[in-house]
């Protein structure tokens, strides 16, 4: 490939990183334009129907435009054209959704956009997944079809493309959901249709946060397009600041673990002793962590260099002290998305209608057709419904007092369905959906769990622990092991608080602190044994995903609940000793307070500028000694 195709031509090998010196090479003469663009967006303003109209602005909208085009191309190729026939459409659609006024007609234009990004959405993520839920339910012998391949090859010449693979686009499924929330948002009058297509497009194709987030609601980032370019001094060395913290989330922490341990381990776990196996699962949860929220504070920071401000997407998430708490806090703009545009059209905790029983019932049917338990899931399932049913007709005579009642159940059954959702949003596996179902499932028990009363607390964790402890005996499975010994551990944890509430009777601070530790170490737990089928479902052939990844993912738990060698464990640690020394690092640096990570990114944005600039290049000299020889890709990259 000679320097002119390497710079412009896109290479499927190589796709445009953050982490590339290419990017940075790209934004460095992206910004220079960009500031000359800007040098004079002083000059004159006028409002048109109240947003203010510039020519410097609508250049640099345009400019922005192209950029995020080239740099999605260099990303994904031709699936540039996707994005744009999505960008064409639904400002086409938002359109004629204001002109329609409120009645009918509007909410026929919102669901033909709606059917047509989803429908998108659908055939390039899910068609393997849909596929092979019809072969195995009706033994039929369908294959996947690229149409769109079919159909470049009519117009490039028979055989350039392939139609027998359908390839998965990158940030189809972040730019999806914002170009949905822009037409649900006119819909329901919280924004104006933006009138310039270019400007439009821009919002859609951002480059920062284009492939991986945060997911950008249109009345988050519409009215940006038309303010005034603002950098304060302060605003520039925060900028920058995030920057260098995601290069070296990603590169020295996420990269690390992952191709010194857990790739090895995930790869082919049956190698590795229970112990390897537990630890790689938790260095996981660190490993996305540092990956995900990596990529979204490089984003954060270059958007923000260029006068933009996007949604903080995490917020400490290991310090959560319940699975309800991790999900206000991780992937925050897609939370938000989930609640807005699913939990809450659902019902919220206002009520259970028609969506809430179709969906309900959609999952348990292909659970049953899928596993073949269509009396052991079917039947529980039927008497479930029709007694949240009759419940819930019984408690609407009693008014006022059921209301708080009638909203736990309401909230607990759409949320479980927005998890359950959320995890199929993330991959088409069925693992990804289990993962949602767990997750779903355990805001279930904490919100219950929270309600009860110390002596059903003690009673209920007793019971379950001895009831697992009997199913380890009498059946010897991993499975059962596995969760005797995490019930046991909740068990004495919750003796000791119950003992003391017993002679005490409430908290005093150290009882407090002590309390508060306990329920983040349990709810990371409880998240990192989720991550275990999220990982699984994780960089695998879509054709093959769903056998691969529950193999995966019982071999794990068959070596985390097998029999434990204690000699392996020292030396595990010794030979690892700088993966452990890493993740001790990340953990230590995630669990310090709020307070000090802002002090000391005030103290980094208030540098004289020319120590400002020592600091960077030695943080960079750092952070690239840690770069492996094959670049790592980000891991939200295939979503």
């Amino acid at each position: 490939m000679s320097f002119w195709e390497h710079i412009f031509a896109f290479n499927e090998e190589s796709p445009l990183l953050f982490t590339q010196f290419y990017f940075w090479a790209f934004f460095a003469l992206v910004y220079a334009l960009f500031a000359l663009i800007m040098a004079k967006s002083e000059g004159s303003k006028a409002k048109v129907d109240g947003q203010v109209s510039n020519g410097r602005l609508h250049l640099r909208n345009v400019y922005l435009l192209f950029v995020s085009w080239f740099f999605y191309y260099k990303t994904s190729g031709l699936f540039l054209l996707i994005l744009a026939f999505i960008t064409i459409s639904d400002w086409l659609i938002a359109g004629r959704i204001k002109a329609s006024g409120e009645g009918r007609k509007a909410k026929a234009w919102l669901c033909l956009s709606v059917v047509i990004d989803l429908g998108l959405l659908a055939y390039f993520k899910y068609a393997y997944f849909f596929t092979n839920m019809v072969n195995d339910l009706f033994g039929t012998g369908f294959r996947v079809f690229d149409i769109f391949a079919y159909v470049g090859n009519g117009f490039a010449g028979a055989g350039r493309f392939s139609v027998d693979t359908i390839i998965l686009p990158v940030g189809i499924s972040f730019y999806i959901f914002q170009v949905i929330s822009y037409t649900a948002d006119v819909f329901h009058r919280r924004i104006q249709p933006v009138k310039n297509i270019l400007d439009f497009g821009f919002y859609v194709s951002f480059f920062p946060q284009l492939v991986a987030g945060p997911i950008v609601r249109a009345e988050e980032f519409i009215p940006q397009l038309y303010k005034p370019f603002r950098l304060s001094r302060r605003a520039f060395g925060i900028a920058v600041f995030w920057i260098l913290n995601g290069l070296a989330k990603k590169i020295i922490m996420s990269d690390y673990l992952a191709v010194n341990l857990i790739d090895r381990v995930f790869d082919n776990p049956l190698l590795f002793s229970g112990f390897e196996n537990l630890f790689a699962l938790f260095a996981y949860s660190l490993q996305v962590y540092a990956d995900f929220s990596g990529y979204t504070d490089i984003a954060i920071g270059v958007a923000m260099l260029m006068g933009f401000y996007l949604p903080m997407n995490f917020n400490s998430p290991y310090k959560s002290q319940s699975p309800q708490e991790f999900w206000r806090r991780w992937h925050m703009s897609l939370g938000r998305w989930l609640k807005t545009y699913l939990y809450i059209p659902l019902g919220g905790n206002r009520q259970i209608g028609f969506g809430t029983y179709f969906w309900l019932s959609l999952i348990a049917f292909v659970s049953a057709a899928l596993t073949g338990w269509w009396v052991w899931i079917l039947v529980p399932f039927g008497v479930f419904m029709a007694g949240v049913f009759v419940w819930n007709k019984w408690m609407s005579r009693k008014g006022d007092a059921s209301i708080e009642s009638r909203k736990l159940l309401y909230a607990n059954l759409n949320s479980f369905i927005t998890q359950v959702l959320g995890g199929l949003w993330h991959g088409a596996s069925w693992n990804f959906i289990i993962w949602g179902g767990i997750n779903g499932i355990g805001m279930i028990v904490e919100k219950i769990w929270r309600k009860m009363g110390w002596h059903v607390r003690f009673a209920s964790i007793t019971i379950l622990t001895a009831g697992l402890c009997v199913a380890d005996y009498t059946t010897n499975l991993p499975a059962w092991r596995l969760f005797a010994v995490w019930a046991a551990i909740i068990w004495v944890g919750t003796a000791i608080r119950y003992v003391y509430w017993l002679c005490e009777g409430s908290d005093n601070r150290f009882t407090k602190a002590m309390g508060t530790a306990w329920a983040i170490v349990q709810t990371f737990t409880f998240i990192t044994f989720t991550r275990l089928f999220f990982r699984s479902s994780s960089n695998l052939d879509p054709e093959t995903a769903n056998e691969v990844a529950w193999a995966t993912a019982k071999n794990m738990v068959n070596q985390i609940g097998g029999a434990w060698s204690n000699a392996i464990i020292p030396d595990f640690l010794w030979e690892y000793r700088w993966v452990v020394a890493m993740f001790v690092a990340g953990m230590v640096i995630h669990w310090l307070p709020t307070n000090w990570k802002r002090r000391y990114r005030l103290a980094f944005s208030a540098m004289p500028l020319w120590l400002m600039v020592i600091a960077v290049c030695v943080a960079i000299v750092v952070i690239y000694q840690f770069v492996t020889a094959d670049m790592q890709p980000f891991i939200y990259f295939q979503f």
